[in-house]
């Protein structure tokens, strides 16, 4: 199959493997090891990077996690021995920076998913974890296939699983286990 007779799909797959790839095992034990060793565990991210980190948090509560998403009604004050995760794909949202510092502020560290590691606040992030993926700060002009921030966001979403299933060994827990705590009010 030459260039021209891949489909759409071929193509789209084609600019999400690179993205996956970029994030290395050892920085994937790494933010497990991170989650692993925190108390209460806030993710945050706004528009389609919050609906990944929001699945975040769902898929580290099935693992055990004290995980919430910030501003549920529910999520818990955050000071020493929390953490805060962050998307901030273009590597500048106002509102999503003044959450990491007021986090940071209270004592919890900060862990922060971009594709512009270079353009976060200096001193915001604890952690960064850098995806090289197009953003839709960095789509212009771009002949992807995937609109705007959509590879970092699908890449995101893949990561994300792949750290899951890390704490959830961490934790010794069986895939049973993990259902169990899944929600029965479907």
């Amino acid at each position: 199959m030459g260039t021209d007779d891949k489909t759409e799909a071929d193509r789209a797959l084609e600019e999400l493997a690179p993205a996956v790839r970029s994030v290395d095992e050892a920085q994937l034990d790494a933010v497990a090891k991170e989650i692993l060793g925190s108390g209460v565990v806030v993710c945050h991210g706004v528009g389609r990077e919050g609906i990944v980190m929001r699945g975040l948090t769902m898929r580290l509560f099935h693992a055990g996690v004290d995980a919430h998403s910030l501003g549920d009604m529910t999520t818990p004050a955050v000071g020493d021995g929390d953490l805060l995760i962050l998307s901030i794909g273009p590597g500048r949202l106002r509102s999503v920076e003044t959450f990491g510092q007021i986090a940071k502020d209270a004592g919890a560290r900060v862990l922060v998913f971009t594709a512009q590691p270079g353009l976060l606040p200096e001193g915001l992030a604890d952690h960064t974890v850098a995806i090289e993926a197009q953003t839709m700060a960095s789509d212009g002009g771009s002949q992807a296939v995937l609109p705007m921030g959509s590879a970092f966001e699908v890449a995101l979403f893949v990561l994300v699983d792949l750290i899951t299933n890390r704490v959830r060994a961490g934790r010794s827990e069986s895939p049973e286990e993990m259902r169990a705590r899944h929600t029965n009010l479907e």
